[in-house]
């Protein structure tokens, strides 16, 4: 089924507006994405063109620009979350409870959400039976945390026609593959609708950093100026602010000040409440039932 089938136009002026809990104006769903290289394939991001423009195997200079992340970034970012006291969703790989347990238990023991983003950083497209590599993720997770991982976000927003039917039989909730409104959409399958949550592709440090190549200040600027629109219109409805971030990227040296600058300025206002992507699923799903 075409996503425009899933998922019928809608346009956000034709509906009521939704309504947080009183006192709360705009939501943000802070996700910290943790993944798996594999040494043996073509890594998925590069810093640096590769000599004569042909990338060899094994890549190991990114495979390291990788690896730095996970050794040292994601406890830059995670210190930063633990002194604002903010829970954020781990978009996770589900192969990293086994390759860095180290990380998978600090996510664990501080009570984050884990949203499936697959079994290791391939598309998904690539995998010879999507099916079991997703119900592989989901069993991981579950068996690590002792909970079904009810988010998914595809590995670089990868997802064939028939990925949300697979999703739905493994027995995900909410996806953020499909960043096409400012409000939680109902997407269809055979197996009763998929929650797309709005997880934004221009608040994502892949984004500004690595495609659109913007200096590392960008990432507070661009994050405020998003922030100030939407606070702006939560006066009249509902709004939700996703950042979404990798540990080698923003959380290097000379770009974790903007994170922490982001989260300080954000964690002040009025209004504002930080929440996991589960904790907006079921603001949505009480909100639908007062509404009938």
């Amino acid at each position: 089924m075409v996503p425009s089938k899933r998922l019928p136009y809608s346009a956000i002026i034709d509906r009521a507006p939704l309504k947080l809990p009183r006192g709360v104006r705009l939501v943000v769903w802070p996700i910290v994405n943790v993944e798996v290289w594999d040494i043996g394939r073509p890594m998925p991001r590069q810093a640096l063109p590769p000599p004569t423009g042909v990338t060899r195997l094994p890549d190991v200079p990114h495979w390291a620009w990788h690896e730095y992340g996970m050794r040292v970034g994601f406890w830059r970012l995670k210190a930063a979350l633990d002194r604002l006291r903010i829970t954020p969703t781990l978009s996770i790989n589900a192969r990293v409870c086994i390759d860095y347990p180290r990380i998978a238990q600090a996510a664990r023991d501080s009570g984050w959400e884990f949203m499936g983003h697959s079994y290791d950083q391939r598309p998904i497209h690539l995998e010879p039976n999507q099916r079991a590599t997703i119900r592989k993720a989901v069993k991981v997770i579950r068996e690590y945390t002792g909970k079904r991982p009810v988010g998914w976000l595809g590995p670089g927003f990868t997802e064939t026609l028939d990925t949300p039917e697979y999703l739905a039989e493994a027995g995900i909730k909410y996806i953020a593959d499909w960043p096409a409104d400012d409000e939680p959409c109902e997407v269809k399958t055979r197996k009763g609708p998929l929650l797309a949550l709005p997880y934004s592709i221009e608040l994502n440090d892949i984004s500004m950093m690595i495609v659109q190549h913007h200096p590392a200040q960008e990432f507070f600027t661009r994050c405020m100026d998003h922030f100030d629109r939407l606070y702006l219109e939560s006066r009249s409805r509902a709004k939700i602010m996703s950042i979404a971030v990798h540990p080698y990227i923003s959380g290097t040296p000379y770009r974790i000040k903007y994170f922490e600058r982001v989260l300080a300025a954000l964690k002040e206002k009025p209004g504002v409440v930080f929440w996991t992507g589960e904790q907006i699923m079921k603001w949505y799903a009480a909100s639908r039932r007062k509404r009938g």
